[in-house]
């Protein structure tokens, strides 16, 4: 225990380790990360490129086709079951539950209420009276004078029979004391002490080198994982800006650039002065079609006419009222429909 007291301007040193653990770790953590490193960065490259390859997939294949999939059952199996569950099983559970309740729980109850319980009470009255006095009594008279005085004749001879247990108890436990003792002591000389020998002396510190290694290995896959990231990170940005100038933006260059310009000239000279010829021509066509529709059913109307003759015009029926002088009166015999 330290009494002087320590320079306040004096830093405290750290704790310095004394144990063999900080050395060991020190000389195989560099060359554990070199190799790890090697061995990781292909392995985390490979696995980012199935990630972005199934992420692809899952956008563009599996989910429309899991959505398809997902409607064609409810269309094929959920809507029918749906319907047969509703307009099909549950009406006839329900009236199978109602035939049942009237044709058997209805009944069933009848009968236990008013044959099964008064039966049932009856032969238990009947029941307990026989066994009254054809079991407890008998069964009383033989505990009291037959049973008991056999019981304590056992008894007396239960109590000698175990002071004499006790004796030879007493005997056997002395000789197996002495037994396991000598063989405890054997055990501890031969087995207990060496194997204690062997964990402290061989195994402890055997599994602490072991320990370190292993958690070195870890720490290892730790940060090498971490840097296999961030090189695959580098290595698909490097790839995504080679792609966007190598492919993207020539292509975009040349849409913009070239392509649409041609386009529109294409379109100007060309194809909107075809449309507007087109569409003039398909106007004179309909209205020479017309025309010659007209024509034709003009020759065919004087054709007609010339064999047959003008047509008879339909006389058109009078659905006049009759006017009051017409209409019959009180003072005369005649009728509107009668007079001339």
């Amino acid at each position: 225990m330290e009494l002087e007291k320590r320079p306040e301007g004096r830093p405290q040193e750290p704790p310095r380790r004394s144990d063999p653990e900080g050395c060991v770790a020190a000389v195989i953590r560099v060359p554990v990360r070199i190799v790890v490193l090697v061995l990781v960065v292909p392995v985390r490259m490979a696995w980012d490129m199935l990630v972005v390859a199934g992420r692809f997939l899952r956008d563009t294949v599996f989910r429309p086709a899991g959505r398809a999939l997902a409607w064609l059952g409810r269309v094929l199996f959920v809507w029918p079951l749906v319907g047969i569950w509703r307009y099909a099983v549950v009406p006839l559970g329900k009236g199978a539950a109602f035939l049942g309740r009237v044709l058997l729980v209805v009944p069933a109850v009848w009968l236990y209420r008013w044959v099964l319980t008064p039966a049932g009470r009856g032969l238990y009255s009947a029941l307990a009276w026989l066994g009254r006095y054809l079991v407890v009594v008998p069964a009383a008279w033989l505990y009291v004078w037959l049973l008991t005085p056999m019981g304590h004749a056992l008894a007396w001879c239960g109590r000698g029979l175990a002071w004499c247990g006790r004796g030879i108890a007493w005997c056997l436990g002395m000789i197996v004391t002495g037994v396991g003792a000598v063989l405890y002591w054997t055990t501890r000389v031969l087995v207990v002490l060496p194997a204690l020998a062997l964990w402290r002396w061989v195994l402890t510190p055997v599994g602490r080198v072991l320990a370190v290694i292993g958690r070195e290995v870890v720490d290892a896959l730790g940060h090498a994982w971490r840097i296999a990231g961030y090189v695959s990170r580098a290595f698909g940005r490097f790839l995504g800006t080679l792609w966007r100038w190598t492919v993207a933006e020539p292509a975009r260059w040349a849409y913009r650039s070239v392509l649409t310009p041609v386009g529109h000239a294409v379109r100007d000279t060309v194809l909107r002065p075809l449309a507007d010829a087109g569409r003039a021509a398909g106007r004179a066509t309909r209205q020479a079609l017309a025309a010659a529709r007209l024509t034709v059913r003009q020759t065919r109307a004087d054709v007609r006419r010339a064999l047959f003759g003008e047509p008879a015009k339909p006389r058109p029926a009078d659905r006049r009222e009759p006017s009051v002088a017409e209409a019959r009166t009180l003072g005369s015999s005649t009728t509107a429909l009668t007079k001339d």
